[in-house]
């Protein structure tokens, strides 16, 4: 099996298994994502903070979304621009949305989109990942385009990039190609992991 094939394998697995969790574990998992996500200083501080709809059984932001408003923070979904890249329209609770082509629901007539170099925090969704930061993505390269620029830039910087996943989705290992953007940061329903100390350490001890 090649690499192309083995990823795709991993992908078909992994979106199983999240798929297979009941309400109450999605639940209990977004009551310790937010627990995890409030160890970050910039999620209690940024102003523009984006994250995403979650669907196909992704780990839920409602409960991280609901403080920002009164801290006077900006929550924002991303939009599918052209270029298949993302831009993010600002979004607030019972606000109206509808479903772009994957299905995933994007806000309506969208007042004003902010392109991603605009942003401060994104939380990005994934199907695996690793300490170091990798990202196991959807295959479409969305985020890894519209984030490319970050690659040119020494880290950490804004945006901020935040992964969240379930714990059971941490990989041993995901090695990097050449367009992946690595992420800052990886929050669990379990723990915040700091990816650029873990590549640190293992720059130190290879």
């Amino acid at each position: 099996m090649d690499a192309t094939a083995r990823r795709r394998e991993l992908r078909r697995n992994l979106a199983e298994r999240r798929r297979a969790l009941s309400p109450p574990e999605r639940m209990m998992a977004a009551q310790g994502l937010r627990r995890s996500l409030e160890q970050l200083p910039e999620y209690l501080a940024d102003n523009r903070v984006a994250g995403y709809w979650a669907s196909d059984g992704e780990l839920p932001l409602n409960l991280a979304i609901q403080p920002l408003a009164a801290r006077g923070q900006q929550f924002l979904l991303p939009v599918i621009g052209p270029g298949k890249r993302l831009r993010f329209a600002p979004w607030q609770s019972g606000e109206e949305v509808q479903p772009n082509r994957y299905g995933i629901p994007e806000p309506v007539a969208p007042r004003e989109l902010f392109e991603p170099f605009q942003l401060d925090l994104v939380f990005l969704p994934l199907l695996g990942f690793d300490r170091r930061g990798q990202r196991l993505g959807y295959g479409g390269g969305y985020y890894d385009r519209s984030f490319a620029f970050l690659k040119n830039q020494v880290r950490p910087t804004e945006p901020l990039l935040v992964g969240v996943g379930y714990a059971f989705q941490e990989l041993p290992r995901i090695e990097a190609e050449t367009w992946d953007v690595a992420l800052d940061f990886i929050a669990t329903e379990r723990e915040l992991i700091d990816c650029h100390a873990t590549r640190q350490d293992s720059q130190s001890n290879p």
